[in-house]
């Protein structure tokens, strides 16, 4: 790879083609804040993710590469004639922190291993290390005989024992699972008369055949005649190697067996079928040993000044610092000193409101973010690359000073900071700016402008003519058609609150961020309700999943080809019978490399396209499947319109992407590679075909261009008249402009919200000024 002689000043990329790009060529300033918009899909990522952060990352496992001799597989490299200049990226991006049912704050972080520590040296009474607090070791007891290979060999007697802090009851989860037994079996029917009720162990299979036939007990007895010892091998026998029709196979009891097949599996990858079952017959309760606070006995009963590490891991943080700050022990002072420095990073970022002891599957994708942030403000290192996607994503306007600050922090530490983002207040701190486009997908992928905020302001792009956009309040606002009562509401910081949020007009619920607006929206909506939950959630899915896949519209088109050509709709299907061999219609060949990330490469027998040879040769209006796949959603919405590829059942789906603002997407794309907010609109879009009267949506305009904002605008005015009631959790202040009604969380957040501080229209919310979002719609209107 060259290096120009300006390379330590600039990261210089020439001829950039990976995904949408179009041999994209610029320079970036380094140990500056460069700022990448553009409208949703017009090719940032591709251009900061998948080419300059990959490339890095790329070098990086080449340098290690040599270490290990050729033992890891090379990454391919972006698509990208010259890419110099590079420094070590550091990427923060919004994927979610791991969903680990003992994954926390605090683990994900350094604060919980630091109070460890701390517990360890001065807690009392004394209980051991710090493992011994940690609610993720157990505890181990073992005495027996061991060889010592010294001089002559002689075996002798030896104890281990390590004191862990986990809860033996519920293993360091804080909740136990039980099981509904009339769920799964009917007790008044033998087994031969189907007393099994689980799915799967129904009509004769080999799951019910192994109970009748196991010998343990009487198969035509009714199992409430059963004795102790035959209820017990029903439901909790170990293990046991048997033959049933002359077939090895092992025996347990029911109720362990299902908890390894059933209960071990995330909920949302289930059948439906399964995923009922599983909500009917099993509840979750808080541990009754440990109260849900995950550790053993010894480390909640060894405390300082009174608290133990479950009551430290259980305040909210702002309040853990203060109380971390008032410990005065010269023997632990460093220790001290970077623990307060750590719990002061996020109040300084925004999440002083969580615990330590959150579950960090339960944080949001701009919480996720922001978590991993912290690890990097007090890092000493100095010209590195950050890379950052949409980091205010999530927060309301008057967090997003904060976040700019941290951003401005790092930069002036000597660092590279890459930035995509889409909102004004950002933009407008950048030293240089990237616009992309000037469309998305296809009609994206060019640097449509580079150079400085106000030259972005005064330069024609789509990004400079919407900078200073304003959504005008509504002169008249609709009337609500009824309203749903909430009383009482105490999730989380929720202060028993009260409010009747108005249907048949577009409601809008706000707050700063950790204010307790997704916990009134999404935790006390009454049971029974009429609800569609839209949220930015992972789709469970495969790596294969795509949106074609998920919105149910790859089956109309398999069935389009079948018919044109005469053949099966399986052999369409890349999980199918159509299947390329290589690959098994994954597109891709991957190489596990155990504890290190795993390499995708391109499968060199159908090049990516996933199919046999032979079924591409079947076409529908000219185009074989995989073309198809590959069509952005808006051309193939005029594709399967009319003409010999008409098909209205496509068409009604594609239309659909189209309206939330997907219409840069492939159908193909995998969902893997889909931000949060492009999640969310792909399930709206799929439950916009439902009869669901009330739509509950988390944040729609997350990864929206200011242009495309007004065209989500309009989809929730549509959404409103015929008929539905739209309810809102939103920050973007055009949203709250166009609002009918506003419900305004606050002040603060944590115990310092969960209190409603405004409920009216947006025009008296901005005409009295009264909370902090009242100040910045006011603004915001004001222009």
């Amino acid at each position: 790879m060259s290096h120009a002689a300006d390379s330590h000043d600039l990261i210089r990329v020439h001829g950039a083609r990976e995904n949408n790009l179009k041999d994209v060529s610029i320079e970036i300033p380094k140990r500056r804040l460069t700022v990448f918009t553009g409208v949703s899909g017009s090719g940032k990522s591709s251009l900061v993710f998948d080419t300059i952060a990959a490339e890095s990352q790329r070098l990086i496992n080449e340098t290690y590469s040599a270490f290990v001799q050729g033992f890891m597989p090379t990454l391919a490299r972006p698509e990208v004639d010259v890419l110099d200049g590079l420094t070590t990226a550091i990427i923060v991006d919004q994927q979610r922190l791991g969903g680990d049912p003992r994954s926390t704050v605090g683990t994900a972080t350094d604060a919980n291993a630091m109070l460890r520590i701390l517990f360890s040296r001065l807690g009392t009474p004394h209980i051991g290390p710090p493992s011994a607090y940690a609610f993720n070791v157990p505890s181990v007891r073992a005495a027996g005989a061991i060889t010592v290979q010294k001089g002559a060999k002689k075996a002798v007697k030896a104890t281990f024992e390590r004191t862990g802090g986990m809860c033996p009851r519920c293993e360091g989860r804080g909740n136990v699972t039980d099981l509904d037994l009339a769920q799964l079996y009917d007790d008044s029917l033998s087994l031969n008369e189907g007393a099994i009720t689980v799915p799967g162990y129904k009509g004769g299979g080999w799951n019910s055949r192994l109970y009748i036939e196991s010998g343990f007990f009487d198969p035509d007895k009714a199992i409430s005649k059963f004795t102790k010892r035959e209820l017990h091998d029903f439901l909790h026998r170990e293990p046991t190697r048997m033959k049933i029709a002359g077939i090895n196979m092992t025996y347990e009891g029911l109720i362990p067996r299902i908890q390894k097949s059933m209960l071990s599996k995330d909920k949302e990858a289930m059948q439906p079928h399964i995923r009922e079952f599983v909500e009917r017959a099993v509840t979750f309760t808080i541990c009754p040993e440990c109260d849900g606070t995950r550790l053993a006995e010894g480390a909640r009963a060894s405390k300082i000044k009174g608290i133990s590490i479950a009551d430290a891991c259980a305040m909210q943080i702002t309040d853990l610092a203060e109380w971390v700050r008032g410990l005065d022990e010269p023997s632990v002072a460093p220790l001290l000193t970077a623990l307060q420095q750590s719990l002061d990073s996020f109040s300084e970022i925004g999440l002083g409101y969580l615990a330590l002891d959150r579950p960090s599957g339960t944080l949001s994708g701009g919480e996720a973010q922001r978590v991993k942030m912290i690890r990097h403000l007090g890092s000493s290192l100095t010209d590195v690359t950050y890379v950052f996607d949409e980091p205010t994503t999530g927060l309301h306007p008057h967090d997003i000073q904060r976040m700019n600050e941290l951003l401005l922090r790092l930069r002036d530490k000597g660092n590279t900071v890459l930035v995509v983002e889409h909102k004004p207040q950002t933009i407008a701190i950048a030293d240089h700016v990237v616009d992309l486009g000037p469309g998305a997908g296809t009609a994206g992928g060019t640097v449509c402008f580079e150079g400085t905020v106000e030259g972005l302001r005064s330069g024609d792009t789509v990004t400079g003519r919407h900078l200073a956009d304003r959504a005008g309040l509504k002169e008249s606002v609709r009337k609500p058609t009824g309203q749903l009562e909430i009383r009482g509401a105490s999730a989380h910081n929720l202060q028993s609150v009260d409010v009747d949020v108005p249907l048949g007009v577009l409601c809008v619920v706000t707050g700063v961020a950790g204010s307790g607006k997704s916990s009134l929206v999404h935790g006390s909506i009454p049971p029974g309700a009429n609800v569609v939950s839209v949220d930015q959630g992972a789709i469970k899915g495969s790596r294969r999943s795509n949106p074609a896949t998920y919105t149910g519209l790859l089956d109309p088109i398999r069935k389009a080809f079948a018919s044109a050509n005469g053949v099966k709709p399986a052999l369409f299907s890349a999980n199918s019978e159509g299947a390329c061999p290589t690959c098994n219609g994954a597109g891709v060949v991957y190489t596990d490399l155990a504890m290190m990330a795993g390499v995708a490469s391109t499968c060199e027998d159908c090049e990516g396209k996933r199919y046999q040879a032979s079924v591409l040769e079947y076409r529908l209006g000219g185009r074989d499947i995989s073309e198809v796949l590959a069509m952005p959603v808006t051309e193939a919405v005029e594709f399967f319109g009319g003409g010999e590829a008409a098909t209205p059942a496509a068409h009604r789906v594609l239309t659909r992407l189209a309206d939330v603002g997907l219409g840069y997407l492939t159908l193909g794309q995998p969902l893997t590679t889909l931000s949060g907010g492009e999640r969310q609109r792909l399930k709206l879009a799929t439950h916009m075909a439902e009869k669901g009267g009330i739509y509950v949506l988390d944040e729609p305009t997350a990864g929206l261009h200011l242009a495309d904002v007004e065209q989500l605008l309009g989809l929730l005015d549509r959404l409103v008249d015929s008929g539905k009631s739209v309810i809102v959790v939103e920050h973007h202040l055009a949203v709250m402009a166009h609002a009918d009604w506003i419900i305004d969380l606050g002040p603060g957040a944590g115990h310092d919200g969960g209190r409603i501080v405004f409920e009216g229209t947006p025009a008296d919310l901005a005409a009295s000024r009264s909370t902090l979002t009242g100040e910045h719609l006011a603004k915001y209107v004001a222009g």
